[in-house]
């Protein structure tokens, strides 16, 4: 299997190894079996990335966002309705999880070839937060790839691409139409 840049979603039930895979791709865990290879720079987005609870989104995002991306972050934290003068202790588990997905996102570095992993980024997003990262990644066109596992949550969600673990194996399907919907009747 070879994913090119673009944006792919792992799925599989719970229990079937996506953050196991997403760990191994990063080199976190070693192989049990089988091979990979990773070109460029590789970054790991945990399901439970946090920050310094005092700290405002704001300050989270001049720290460790690059200056020449801080105003696209900004952006991107105005479309999602996130208030970046709070601190992260008083934010929701969805402006949380908000702030994480921008430092992410707006750290890469477009001119390296990159490869970033997010484990169920979605998780504690409404649906407007999801829908707006879902529209940056298939309008930014910045040569990254990016594998998101998630929950079979979310039936019409289009899915133009998937990596999918069933019977303990992974396979790549979609051809730009399908939905999760479409993929769950794949799953075991």
């Amino acid at each position: 299997m070879s994913l090119e840049a673009g944006t792919h979603y792992l799925l599989a039930r719970n229990g079937r190894g996506k953050t196991t895979l997403l760990k191994t791709l990063v080199g976190l865990l070693k192989p049990l079996r089988g091979r990979y290879e990773l070109h460029g720079a590789c970054q790991f987005v945990s399901d439970d990335l946090g920050f310094d609870p005092e700290l405002s989104a704001r300050l989270v995002f001049s720290s460790l966002i690059p200056k020449a991306r801080r105003a696209e972050a900004f952006a991107m934290a105005e479309r999602l309705e996130l208030d970046v003068k709070k601190s992260f202790s008083q934010l929701s588990l969805g402006n949380r999880k908000k702030v994480g997905l921008v430092v992410a996102e707006f750290n890469i570095d477009p001119a390296k070839a990159n490869v970033v992993l997010f484990d169920e980024p979605f998780t504690g997003l409404d649906a407007p937060a999801r829908e707006a990262f879902q529209e940056h990644w298939e309008q930014c066109g910045d040569g990254v790839l990016r594998l998101l596992s998630c929950h079979p949550d979310f039936d019409d969600m289009e899915m133009p691409s998937a990596v999918v673990i069933s019977d303990e194996k992974i396979f790549h399907g979609g051809d730009g139409t399908r939905t999760w919907r479409d993929f769950r009747k794949m799953l075991n």
